[in-house]
């Protein structure tokens, strides 16, 4: 897998108020860590950071971060977090980890599916998606892109689990047990039809707008009606 170059500064100070004058410059606060090292508090470049997030590899991508004003000079990493604002869905923060291309990491994979079940083309199923992205380890030149998985010859009731992938050099990390997918039988709802009563049984008279008025005039006129008669006033 190709690198791609990011370039990086130190940041002098950190807290809410820096890292929100970083974000109106056009920079994202980022922290390096690495095994054995001190975390270091970064910010890069907010359109940079999006055309590299835009590569073929996205999130897996492997990053020449060019770090000025460290004394680091420039260190292989590759993106362990990314923080969103919850509504805009902006970056707000990036985690980079500093990697040896010659020592295996575990890093997530996109999972794609491709071909139409048999179950959902010929019986109406529907393909439920259990997992979205799977776990491996593998040196950081050998991470896929992506794992493919062709779903032609699921029928009703069949799942493909992790232990049924396979990936040529790359060491499955997440459960061989956990279903990727499934195919489910569609949901039936049934149609609730009214009672009709039997011929020659008496119906039910239903009371209606007009029933329920006479019964509110017969209701006024008994309070209009005196209680009890008393002698006339002089």
């Amino acid at each position: 897998m190709a690198t791609v170059e990011l370039k990086a500064k130190v940041r002098g100070k950190v807290g809410k108020e820096s890292a929100k004058r970083d974000r109106t410059d056009g920079f994202v606060p980022a922290v390096l860590y690495g095994e054995g090292e001190q975390p270091l508090a970064l910010a890069v470049n907010n359109k940079e950071l999006h055309l590299v997030l835009h590569t073929r590899a996205r999130g897996n991508v492997i990053i020449d971060l060019a770090i000025e004003g460290s004394g680091r000079g420039e260190c292989t990493a590759i993106i362990r977090e990314i923080q969103r604002h919850p509504v805009h869905r902006d970056i707000i923060h990036v985690d980079f980890q500093h990697i040896s291309m010659t020592k295996e990491i575990v890093v997530k994979v996109p999972i794609v599916v491709t071909g139409e079940s048999v179950g959902v083309k010929s019986h109406g199923g529907i393909l439920e998606y259990l997992l979205r992205e799977i776990e491996v380890q593998c040196l950081p030149t050998s991470i896929p892109e992506q794992v493919t998985v062709d779903v032609s010859n699921l029928d009703i009731g069949d799942s493909l689990q992790v232990k049924h992938l396979s990936i040529e050099g790359i060491k499955l990390v997440t459960d061989a047990d956990a279903s990727v997918i499934t195919v489910v039988a569609p949901t039936v709802i049934e149609e609730v039809k009214a009672e009709v009563p039997a011929e020659g049984a008496e119906a039910v008279p239903v009371e209606g707008a007009e029933g329920a008025e006479k019964k509110e005039e017969g209701a006024e006129k008994k309070e209009e009606e005196p209680k009890a008669k008393g002698k006339p006033e002089k």
